[in-house]
């Protein structure tokens, strides 16, 4: 880890004339509120020297140079949703908030795709999209407060990732601040390209390591008119994953396929307080949503459906309305009313291996002291483990914590998974990156981390240690 200054008098001088007084915060107030994201694990929490709320890509660009002058950490914060400790200043430094870049600057519908700043909200972008008759098919479950610029640094994937792919797979361009205080941009509109190396992809998913992206251009596609939300309840987890294939294979193309165990039904109802939740007590819920452009394309693809799960072993199929997918984005949140500290997980395999990884971690948490519940993208081989800490001390907790997560990790490399499918590795995960990507692909990254970032002053602590 490199070795920083201390927030000086000086420095602080230096930022107020960059944002002015009113966005640069040293109070113990707001040192407190930014110091964790998602994160409930007091141990992780961290209180940064400063909070600044720039106003655009140019101060963004003198806050970095600063940085570098004066070699003090940044950390990049967008809505705080993370859940891997990524927007948490472990060195403390400096909190950049991006709050402040929230404008939606163009809707161009003939080349359909949209530019932002990286401040906007996820959904503003949705709804921006469909009111001009068009799809932005990124889609989190925090899609009401993440902000899109957090969405690129993590590449979230989401509920629509099945048919549409994951964030990355909705870029054109991206403008970034870089480690040293250039404004760069990367990437163009363009259907196809193969000028060079592809940089924005690069950005994409390094977790504000690589830089700092401050606008982006999305591509749009044709809103469906027709959709329907199909909501399959099962009995046992090997049914409810043998769904995928044969829809898959059916050529249904689904917006989304996702799973919900019945420890995540239980709890979600009663969170929600949905007490007409659908065999709440002993159903596994899949939820799977088909859009389409025609009317009696879609009736044909809900018959074929209907038969799929039928034949799979539902004991129920039936329409979801809203309240089903409110307990779907709810899955996290709803935690809280049995553990006060948790952990979330999202490991991803090839998706012929979702119904086998399952088994195991179903069969694996037996022999620990903590609850699980599991809920998945099953149409992308993404799952999320979730486990409470309850009554365990600390020490318990880390010991049978960790022992669980090297089991689950193995067992999914060792069938050509990862560690990370949406969620990024934060610093909650370096460890385990470090110790399960393969030395050459770990130093490549190391060697690229050292040359964009040569003081090492973007988001230090995170995803590995360069």
């Amino acid at each position: 880890m490199a070795k920083y200054n201390t927030v000086s008098e000086e420095f602080l001088e230096e930022l107020r004339a960059v944002v002015g007084d009113e966005y640069v915060r040293t109070d113990a107030v707001t040192l407190d509120t930014y110091k964790t994201d998602e994160e409930k694990d007091e141990r992780c929490f961290h209180l940064p020297d400063v909070v600044i709320s720039p106003a655009d890509a140019q101060e963004i660009a003198a806050v970095v140079k600063l940085c570098n002058k004066y070699l003090v950490p940044l950390t990049v914060r967008g809505g705080g949703t993370g859940i891997t400790d990524g927007a948490i200043a472990v060195c403390g430094g400096v909190v950049l908030l991006m709050e402040r870049l929230d404008k939606i600057i163009e809707i161009n519908k003939e080349g359909m795709y949209l530019v932002a700043q990286a401040g906007v909200r996820t959904i503003d972008i949705q709804k921006a999209a469909n009111e001009q008759g068009f799809l932005y098919a990124g889609d989190p479950c925090s899609a009401e407060s993440c902000q899109i610029g957090g969405n690129m640094a993590t590449n979230a994937g989401g509920n629509k990732a099945v048919r549409y792919g994951v964030t990355r797979n909705q870029v054109y361009a991206v403008q970034i601040v870089t480690p040293t205080g250039e404004i760069v941009d990367l990437g163009a509109p363009l259907k196809k390209c193969s000028t060079g190396y592809c940089m924005e992809q690069l950005v994409i998913g390094s977790e504000g390591t690589l830089g700092i992206i401050t606008q982006v251009t999305l591509k749009l596609q044709p809103l469906p008119p027709y959709r329907l939300d199909l909501l399959a309840v099962f009995t046992y987890p090997v049914q409810a994953m043998s769904v995928v294939p044969k829809i898959i294979k059916a050529g249904i193309n689904p917006t989304s396929i996702e799973y919900m165990d019945n420890a995540n039904v239980r709890t979600t109802s009663r969170f929600l307080e949905f007490s007409g939740a659908p065999h709440a007590d002993e159903g596994i819920y899949v939820i799977v949503t088909v859009e389409t452009f025609n009317e009696d394309e879609l009736d044909m693809k809900m018959e074929q459906l209907d038969a799929i799960c039928e034949e799979c072993g539902a004991i129920d199929v039936l329409e979801a309305d809203d309240r089903i997918w409110a307990m779907r984005r709810n899955c996290l949140e709803s935690v809280s009313l049995i553990s006060k500290v948790c952990t979330t997980d999202d490991v991803v395999v090839p998706v012929d291996k979702m119904s086998d990884m399952v088994k195991f971690i179903i069969e694996t948490v037996k022999k620990y002291p903590f609850p699980l519940r599991i809920n998945a993208h099953i149409g992308d081989g993404n799952l999320h483990i979730v486990l409470c800490k309850l009554d365990l001390s600390d020490e318990e907790w880390e010991s049978n914590l960790r022992r669980f997560t090297q089991e689950v990790y193995t067992y999914a490399y060792a069938h050509g998974g990862r560690l990370a499918g949406e969620h990024g590795i934060g610093a909650k995960k370096r460890e385990f990156l470090e110790e399960f990507t393969p030395a050459g692909e770990l130093e490549l990254m190391r060697k690229i981390k050292r040359a964009w970032d040569p003081n090492l002053i973007l988001n230090p602590g995170k995803v590995f240690n360069a």
